[in-house]
């Protein structure tokens, strides 16, 4: 009676520090088996969150690339839609989204021998660096990519080869200062993730107790190269791999279109503001109309100044504001006159002040 209150008291443990998992007791050879499965409110809430968090860093590799006024949005359950205007890099850009770029810093173990086709031993992982050659590293992780502040692609100073330069936060420096501290003349591995997929990037000897949280990374990677992991670690991990299921590619003759007609309903309208005002107010409209024309010139240049993205709601608004322009000059021309009408009702000269 003793084994089953024995496995009583451990599943009601179990279930109450893992509240998330479902438990089923059952017996399979003669043993007692507890298996656990993810409830599906808790398999929801996680996928929720992987979305979420999958949208914070696309957004944030999208501000990266300096793609103007793009669309990331969540479609259902388990898609996100980009839109990417004005691409034209499009592979590029969707290594970029779809990579995972998780990045950790591990312990190389010397301790054991690495033989072919063997299976790594406990408490060890077995990855590949970047000449194909098997490294054997611990499990403890003692950094991750969270813990990056910044990363900027640069060059090593020993070889002037590509590099990605990586300040940490202040808890990454302070772990960073104490492995490095702790295992002096030993190898330290920074491994990037991929899918999954781990790559050993470099794996050099400390020689000393590494402070500052400045960290380097560098090892047979061109400048692209750099340049991209600088972009992703900066960005975040993603929560979960995305894999592309659908692209389209819209071409500019739609967009060059609607830009031709919003030019030419300003210009058209322009057009005949400019032969009212002229026909009603003469000289005083022809006046306002070469203001109106200054005024709309300086407009664009300044938008050319400031490389702004011209719009058709950009283009609404110049319309709207020479509206709004020519309005006021109207109301000033036509003050005078009322006050004039105003004068000679009330029996005074009206060009008497």
């Amino acid at each position: 009676m003793l084994i089953p209150a024995a496995r009583s008291k451990g599943e009601a443990e179990i279930k109450q520090r893992f509240t998330d998992y479902a438990l089923s007791a059952k017996e399979a050879g003669g043993e007692f088996v507890l298996q656990a499965t993810l409830k599906p409110e808790a398999e929801r809430r996680i996928q929720d969150s992987a979305v979420q968090q999958n949208l914070l860093t696309l957004r944030n590799r999208v501000n990266e690339l300096g793609v103007a006024e793009p669309v990331i949005q969540q479609q259902g359950m388990d898609r996100v839609v980009v839109q990417l205007p004005g691409v034209q890099d499009t592979a590029r850009a969707k290594d970029i989204l779809g990579r995972t770029a998780t990045l950790e810093v591990r312990m190389v173990d010397d301790e054991h021998q690495i033989s072919p086709g063997a299976a790594a031993p406990f408490g060890t992982d077995m990855f590949k660096d970047r000449d194909g050659n098997l490294l054997l590293v611990k499990k403890q992780v003692i950094l991750t990519g969270e813990r990056i502040n910044d990363a900027q692609p640069g060059f090593d100073s020993r070889n002037n080869e590509p590099a990605v330069h990586i300040n940490l936060d202040g808890v990454g420096a302070r772990k960073f200062k104490e492995a490095s501290r702790e295992n002096v003349g030993k190898r330290m591995a920074i491994i990037l993730f991929e899918k999954g997929k781990g790559e050993i990037v470099t794996a050099p000897v400390i020689r000393e107790e590494i402070g500052g949280g400045r960290v380097q990374i560098s090892g047979q990677m061109n400048t692209v190269e750099a340049q991209d992991t600088a972009l992703l670690l900066r960005a975040g991990a993603l929560a979960a791999p995305m894999e592309i299921i659908e692209e389209r590619t819209i071409g500019p003759s739609l967009g060059a279109d609607n830009i031709k007609r919003g030019f030419d309903s300003t210009k058209i309208g322009f057009i005949m503001v400019a032969v009212f005002m002229i026909a009603y107010y003469l000289m005083f409209g022809t006046i306002s109309m070469l203001a109106l024309a200054a005024n709309l010139l300086l407009l664009v240049a300044l938008l050319s100044m400031m490389q702004a993205t011209l719009t058709l709601p950009g283009m609404a608004g110049i319309a709207l504001t020479l509206g709004m322009a020519i309005d006021a000059s109207a109301d000033q021309r036509a003050c005078p006159r009322r006050i004039a009408q105003r004068r000679h009702a009330a029996g005074r000269d009206p060009c008497r002040v």
